[in-house]
């Protein structure tokens, strides 16, 4: 951020048109004296209907597509390539090349099921490690264990999981949830999360995912106390405010 602030005489005097592009939230990413003269535009994900007309304009286009292949592709296959796109034409497109690619290899014109099967495989959703998604999703997550919400919590910790989100850092925020919001309501509860870490740690992935997924699930249904944490924060309060007092003669 230290480094932005070269821009600003030069900005201000015209020099330079400052444009730029980011896949972070602006408000994070930019000092308060650029972003104040900068214009902002949100991007939002394209639409299943978007993507499909992208599809249909890369199959029919003879200059920038693949309209002079004369591939085929079935409506059922359109949508399962506007799904693994979710939401990124790049991505689409990408996914796209691949598969004709694939069909032209193998002497026909036709993008299949097989086709589809093999390369949306590996599908990646978004999820940008310690950026602003990172940090919705993980508020969501901690939210639906304090809403108790079993099904929505799993929700949120798979769709963490499944973007690529360490373990470890899961494991340490389940373990986090269970005495912030849990607490002696439930004393097991942080037990429960300590032994789902010491099996992520040992088991590793997959196998270890399913440990923090029953721990999440417990503290779901847990009965919810925050009174450690508040009493907590007011005794570290007054610790802090209070100076180094001397310890009472009767203690």
């Amino acid at each position: 951020k230290s480094q932005q602030d070269a821009f600003l005489p030069h900005v201000e005097d015209g020099t330079v048109y400052f444009v730029g592009a980011t896949t972070e939230n602006p408000s994070f990413a930019l000092n308060n004296a650029l972003l104040s003269r900068a214009r902002v535009y949100v991007l939002n994900a394209l639409t299943a209907e978007d993507l499909l007309a992208v599809i249909d304009k890369a199959l029919t286009d003879k200059v920038h597509g693949f309209g002079g292949l004369a591939i085929e592709m079935a409506d059922e296959i359109k949508q399962q390539f506007a799904q693994a796109a979710d939401g990124d034409a790049r991505r689409l497109l990408n996914l796209l090349e691949i598969a004709v690619e694939l069909a032209a290899a193998k002497g026909g014109q036709a993008v299949n099921e097989a086709i589809a099967k093999e390369v949306l495989s590996g599908g990646v959703r978004r999820f940008d490690n310690q950026g602003e998604e990172f940090y919705n999703q993980i508020s969501a997550l901690h939210k639906s264990v304090r809403g108790s919400s079993p099904d929505a919590s799993l929700y949120w910790l798979c769709r963490m999981m499944d973007g690529g989100c360490d373990l470890s850092y899961l494991a340490r925020r389940v373990v986090r949830m269970a005495s912030e919001d849990i607490g002696n309501a439930d004393p097991r509860a942080l037990q429960i999360c300590i032994n789902a870490w010491e099996a992520q740690e040992r088991l590793g992935s997959p196998e270890g995912e399913l440990a923090l997924a029953q721990a999440v699930v417990y503290l779901a249904c847990a009965p919810k106390s925050n009174a450690v944490y508040m009493a907590y924060n007011a005794a570290m309060a007054d610790a802090r405010q209070s100076g180094s007092l001397g310890v009472p003669v009767h203690l």
